[in-house]
């Protein structure tokens, strides 16, 4: 063979492997853009961040989605509290009322944000959980082997400081939901009663949010205290006096034999019914052999002087 031949030769196989490297190539790039694009849908879906963050999350630590999950949350967190800053003094006046009771026990919590839009989503909705479950935890830490009625009450930085996982803060918490979200939130107030074993608490719940099992919540909340009933009925009968809290939205007790003073009554046993405008409370509860002790309303976005008028 000639030289020339010989190089004639040599430069087609050269050619030859170059060209099977680069469709190699090519081949195996997109076998690996379809493996990003399926940790990143899935990344996607796990936290909520955008498409922009969960990409470069996964290009930072060479598609490990455990690591880029870690990293985001740590990011998020940390513009969590910048934008917590920054937005701090915008109005938060919307949000939901969050209602939880388990047999004894009972929680109501309000936590705000600036739009009702956030307030639907399902990461404002798990903060307004962890609130109500931290506040929880922390009441029947506090009373602990004690008897009889309690009842706590506890707003702003008293909140804040609840711990809820892993020794997190609720205000590191709200810090990152206002990451993840973008708008100025706010854990306004909380109320914890706790009832001896022949008392009860009945709840009601206006404008609920649907889809929502273990923790209710709405834009009016309602936790009635009482005693008495028809066995098996209690249920019922607190439903209907929180229906009743929330409807007239009383700011006091008041006495059984109080005569009502007219459509300004406030007080809640000389009331008119809401359901029967034929009795009064009072009269409805001694039908009912039954005795209200304490109640609390909330309404979502209220003012502390629109709460006590």
């Amino acid at each position: 063979m000639s030289l020339s031949v010989l190089f004639r030769t040599l430069r087609t196989e050269v050619a030859k492997v170059t060209v099977c490297q680069h469709v190699q190539s090519l081949h195996t790039g997109c076998q690996l853009l379809a493996a990003d694009k399926a940790l990143l849908l899935k990344l996607r879906k796990d936290t909520g961040y955008t498409f922009i963050n969960c990409k470069k999350a996964l290009e930072k630590f060479d598609n490990d989605i455990a690591q880029a999950e870690t990293w985001l949350n740590e990011q998020a967190h940390k513009e969590g509290w910048s934008k917590a800053t920054k937005l701090g003094g915008r109005k938060a006046k919307e949000g939901l009322i969050g209602l939880f009771v388990r047999d004894k026990a009972a929680v109501m919590v309000e936590v705000n944000c600036e739009t009702d839009f956030v307030a639907r989503n399902e990461k404002f909705q798990q903060l307004v959980k962890d609130v109500a479950f931290a506040t929880l935890a922390h009441h029947q830490n506090k009373v602990k082997g004690q008897t009889g009625y309690m009842k706590s009450i506890l707003a702003g930085d008293e909140l804040n400081k609840l711990s809820v996982s892993e020794g997190a803060s609720l205000a590191d918490q709200v810090a990152l939901t206002i990451g993840r979200l973008g708008e100025n939130m706010a854990v306004k107030r909380a109320v914890t009663v706790f009832v001896p074993s022949e008392w009860h608490i009945g709840s009601y719940m206006h404008g609920a949010v649907s889809g929502q099992t273990d923790v209710n919540m709405g834009q009016y909340g309602a936790l009635v205290v009482f005693q008495g009933g028809e066995e098996g009925a209690q249920e019922a009968l607190g439903r209907k006096l929180g229906q009743h809290v929330v409807g007239e939205a009383p700011l006091s007790l008041g006495n059984e034999d109080d005569l009502p003073c007219g459509d300004s009554e406030t007080r809640l046993l000389p009331q008119t019914l809401l359901s029967d405008s034929s009795m009064t409370v009072a009269q409805f509860l001694r039908g009912q052999q039954a005795r209200v002790l304490d109640f609390v309303r909330f309404h979502c976005g209220e003012t502390t002087s629109e709460a006590a008028k």
